[in-house]
């Protein structure tokens, strides 16, 4: 039974090649710290003892001569550590024949083997016993007075063996068990009980050093972490993170392993090749489809997953490899999240070229970079614009104009859309109470809420402030979100577009069609609009199955009293069609392209080209 114990243990414990490098290095430098002070407290002792200098000088370099086997250029984990054990060993024999075998003396002994618990290996331990049966049988056996003080124990050497090699086994065995403790407090995360980023740094290590095939790291950030945390709460985000990481670790083998990185970061080393990490990826965003319920309210999660191979690492370093995959994510995120990318070549690059553009946008409103465009918005049975949709520029003094569709998701990554959300608000109002003035009638304006504004605290305040600074009614602006808002907390968003109702504002469902709930959501919006997404309306007046579609989401908005407008209006054709299916109000090139407001005209009609017949159309060439 004991023996069954002792081997459940031994299989339990930690071997110190499992350290991490840097766990290791920083333990060892400890050890020899101590050895070196032991060798010059116990020259020092032998004088105050009144041995002579040269025999002071010899057992001080008796402790201190195994440590200059630690700093040989190609000395392994086993040599050193071995070294160091000999020299905090070598202290405690000095120590015990300084003090003439006083028993007291003896508990150094079982110090110092607690100090070589922190290499994690059974050698030191080996040694100690060695020394046990050494000194205490043999030397113990010739010399009793120089070994063992009490005059008891003397004549019965080979027992004072057998009692300190039993002490030796059962403070190995506890002293590797303290450690273990102690070390999965310190490699693994505290939350989640996953790897840590230590412990994975060499993980990776260790496999790129011994396995001759690829070995892969996927980085996995969740998306809009923090706007779980701004309105839920930490404790929410606690619980949420602990089930992501479950279902991230239900979706790997026994070979890999998964690290939590800190915050809403995660990691996971794959032995294999690029092709299967992405297997394991698009695993966990099956795995995460799923909503996860806390508190009795569902969250629905998306991640941005990052793949990179030892074949894209030059140095083979698992610092350059989870870099790499960190960058393969970052692009992910870039491109509309919720997806894998794999890293290639360039990345490095476009990744700069990105910190360089978050770092500019931060500068960018106050020095004047920024400006709002209008596309006019028709009521197509009149033909007349009856307001704008207020589209952001960004005119870089280098790079010049940056396409929305490459700033906005910088913008709204870093924070930064807020205070610019802000600015446009301010912008748009302002111009179309001006327009209203001029033309002698309301002029609309339609102004988009990205979904880090609409979680913003004060966005109802920015709202009322930019109407009461401009002088414009309430009813004539509009605010648009699209539908991805709704994933995130259905209720808060809901909670959110009432307040901003109560203000009198209108609030439009933007690229309907194209969301994740649509339907299911649509009746408990407080909206007034719906906006037809342009790639339905693209497909008009080909014999695709767009113009059922738009007829089913005109007729859905109509029985639901709200207003419709059809985005990417382009050709007569999509003209012609929208008019036979009632849609009221349109946008897009055939109308107006957007420009700044100095170009537009809304004091008159816009000259809108009549829908042809059906006669007309079949008559053309």
């Amino acid at each position: 039974m004991v023996t069954a114990l002792h081997e459940r243990l031994v299989a339990a414990l930690p071997q110190g090649r499992h350290l991490p490098e840097e766990v290791w290095n920083r333990r060892h430098r400890a050890v020899l710290r101590v050895a070196a002070a032991q060798a010059v407290g116990l020259g020092a002792m032998a004088l105050l003892l009144g041995r002579s200098s040269p025999t002071a000088l010899l057992l001080a370099l008796a402790v201190a001569s195994p440590l200059v086997s630690t700093v040989l250029p190609r000395a392994g984990r086993g040599l050193r550590s071995a070294a160091a054990t000999a020299s905090l060993l070598t202290a405690s024999v000095v120590l015990v024949h300084l003090m003439g075998g006083l028993t007291e003396a003896h508990f150094h002994f079982f110090v110092m083997i607690g100090l070589a618990a922190l290499y994690q290996n059974w050698v030191p331990f080996g040694m100690a016993l060695a020394v046990v049966l050494g000194h205490h049988g043999v030397v113990g056996t010739l010399f009793p007075p120089a070994v063992v003080g009490h005059a008891d124990a003397q004549p019965s050497p080979w027992t004072c063996t057998l009692v300190h090699g039993a002490f030796v086994m059962a403070a190995s065995l506890a002293h590797l068990a303290a450690w273990r403790l102690n070390e999965q407090q310190g490699l693994r995360d505290p939350l989640t009980g996953l790897a840590n980023r230590t412990l994975l740094l060499e993980t990776t290590a260790r496999m790129l050093a011994q396995r001759p095939d690829p070995t892969s790291v996927l980085l996995l950030d969740l998306d809009d972490f923090k706007d779980v945390n701004d309105s839920r709460g930490h404790a929410v985000g606690d619980q949420l993170l602990s089930t992501v990481g479950r279902r991230i670790q239900g979706c790997v083998r026994s070979v890999d392993q998964v690290a939590r990185l800190g915050g809403d970061e995660f990691a996971v080393v794959v032995a294999g090749s690029a092709r299967i990490a992405a297997e394991v990826g698009e695993r966990v965003l099956a795995a995460l489809a799923d909503p996860v319920v806390v508190d009795g309210r569902a969250l629905h999660v998306r991640v941005s997953i990052g793949v990179a191979d030892s074949t894209s690492v030059g140095d083979h370093s698992a610092g350059t490899l989870l870099r790499n995959a960190d960058l393969a994510m970052y692009l992910a995120k870039s491109s509309g999240k919720n997806r894998v990318v794999v890293y290639a070549e360039g990345m490095e690059r476009a990744a700069q070229t990105k910190a360089e553009l978050i770092t500019d946008l931060d500068s960018a409103v106050a020095e004047g970079q920024f400006a709002v465009h209008y596309q006019p918005t028709v009521e197509l049975s009149e033909g007349v614009t009856t307001g704008y949709e207020a589209l952001l520029r960004w005119q870089h003094p280098t790079r010049g104009l940056v396409p929305p569709l490459e700033f906005i998701p910088l913008a709204e990554e870093s924070g930064a859309i807020v205070e610019i959300g802000r600015w446009v608000l301010t912008e748009a109002t302002r111009q179309a109470a001006q327009w209203s003035r001029q033309a002698g009638r309301p002029i609309d304006v339609a102004v988009n809420l990205s979904p880090r504004q609409l979680l913003d605290d004060d966005v109802a305040a920015a709202v009322r402030a930019a109407l009461d600074a401009s002088g414009l009614p309430a009813g004539q602006l509009t605010l648009e979100v699209t539908e991805g808002v709704l994933i995130d907390d259905v209720e808060a968003v809901v909670d959110t577009l009432r307040a901003l109702r109560l203000l009198g504002v209108r609030i439009a469902i933007d690229d309907f069609g194209t969301g994740y709930s649509s339907l299911s959501y649509l009746r408990r919006l407080p909206a007034d609009v719906v906006k037809i997404d342009r790639s339905f309306v693209q497909d008009l007046g080909t014999g695709g199955r767009s113009t059922t579609l738009v007829a089913s989401i005109i007729e859905l908005a109509r029985s639901l009293h709200l207003e419709v407008v059809a985005e990417g209006v382009e050709t007569e054709e999509q003209h012609a069609v929208l008019g036979r299916l009632a849609c009221s109000h349109a946008q897009g090139y055939l109308f107006g392209r957007p420009q700044p407001a100095a170009v537009q005209q809304p004091a008159a009609a816009v000259p809108v080209p009549q829908p042809r017949t059906e006669a007309t159309l079949a008559a053309r060439p």
